[in-house]
């Protein structure tokens, strides 16, 4: 990791990894789970999630020893657990295993809900820098919401080494039910106004941060040439309750099960308009994330809480996006609606040291081989530019005046 202060020094915090059987077959493992008293497993057992010391949050990390041979007929499982209520399940593996193609479920209030593909998670730290050491590669998270079980199939090639299944309760808080502070509300009224001051942030305090699964400094980037568009591709249905866990569950899995430092995206977004503050190292830095492989050093991350790619982006995240982004290049210095020649720091389009010009505000689509931020999101990004410009220019105005 290129930064002009120290780099960041890993310390692996993993939680407990438990070794299963896989079902020799996918009719008969299905057939005992299906049967099986609730909680229970084929074998008798049920995987324990194990709390974080002094956090709400619980998780456990199981591996999958073995690959199941040749494909059976509608795809052959991997996996048949049964656990403790978890709301939120992934899967890991070794790094340069070749990605997946594989399908999980969930069980919830006893019915199993329908199978829905793995997909590959491209966010990440530039290899070869000290945050991408943890060996390990991974899916993005499905929002499991109270389930209870979890079955994997693959659907086609071989299942990738030490494969893992990760679940976590990131659990519940008084606090996440709280109000907006005045602070919060004085903000926002300042923004009305359309210039690009700084956006009412909630801090990491806020989705409980524990800030023990951190590891080193953080690092900073130069300068700021780019904000990156992301969704987190997780359901869309989500209460305003649910946001502080569904980002502590995001923050375990990128520092516990990936080996982060810290949560990858420098900001989230929720479907209610509203910003939070995700990796720490001071909202108003440069502060360089684990978000868009190959280009993490001149920009800042920004994700969407949701699936961009199955549901539309409301008007109110679109808003935020577009305040965020015109106050951060508005601090750099640079116009929403130009563009940028950026070096590659080597990604699965661009090999490291090609230049590219890229416009200031892209998708992750536009760096990466990937789906990234959704096509509903992507195609709001012309709007977004022009937007954020309007806002820039005020701000110019203002400060010239």
């Amino acid at each position: 990791m290129t930064s002009p202060t120290e780099p960041i020094r890993l310390t692996r915090r993993r939680t407990a990894l438990l070794a299963v059987p896989v079902a020799a077959a996918a009719a008969t493992a299905a057939t005992a789970l299906r049967s099986a008293p609730a909680g229970a497993q084929p074998d008798g057992g049920r995987v324990r999630l194990r709390r974080d010391p002094g956090s709400v949050v619980r998780a456990a990390e199981v591996t999958v020893a073995q690959d199941p041979g040749p494909m059976a007929r509608g795809g052959a499982l991997v996996a048949s657990l049964a656990a403790d209520r978890f709301g939120l399940v992934a899967l890991t593996w070794k790094a340069g295993s070749a990605a997946p193609d594989l399908q999980l479920r969930v069980r919830r209030g006893g019915d199993w809900q329908p199978w829905t593909r793995v997909h590959v998670l491209h966010d990440g730290p530039t290899a070869g820098n000290a945050e991408a050491d943890g060996g390990r590669e991974g899916s993005d998270l499905v929002w499991a919401r109270d389930a209870d079980a979890v079955q994997v199939r693959r659907v086609s090639g071989r299942v990738p080494a030490d494969l893992r299944v990760v679940l976590i309760d990131p659990g519940s808080r008084d606090e996440d039910d709280a109000p907006d502070t005045p602070a919060l509300t004085r903000a926002a009224r300042r923004n009305a106004k359309g210039r690009p001051t700084k956006p009412p942030l909630r801090g990491r305090k806020l989705w409980g941060a524990d800030e023990r699964l951190t590891s080193g400094r953080p690092s900073y980037c130069n300068r700021l040439q780019q904000v990156h568009l992301h969704h987190t591709v997780n359901a869309n249905d989500y209460g305003k309750n649910d946001v502080p866990g569904l980002i502590r569950g995001m923050y375990r899995y990128h520092t516990q099960s990936l080996g982060w430092s810290d949560i990858g995206y420098n900001f989230l977004v929720d479907r209610f308009g509203r910003i939070w503050v995700g990796r720490k190292g001071g909202p108003t830095k440069l502060v360089r994330g684990a978000h868009t492989l190959g280009f993490n050093h001149t920009s800042t991350g920004i994700a969407v809480i949701g699936n961009m790619e199955a549901g539309r982006p409301s008007d109110r995240t679109v808003t935020a996006i577009v305040m965020l982004a015109a106050w951060k290049l508005r601090k750099a210095g640079k116009s929403p609606m130009g563009r940028s020649k950026v070096r590659s720091e080597g990604s699965d389009r661009f090999p490291p040291g090609q230049s590219v010009w890229l416009p200031r505000i892209d998708g992750h689509r536009d760096t990466n081989e990937t789906a990234c931020p959704g096509i509903k999101l992507y195609n709001r990004l012309p709007e977004i530019r022009r937007r954020a410009q309007r806002r820039w220019k005020r701000g110019t105005k203002r400060s010239n005046g």
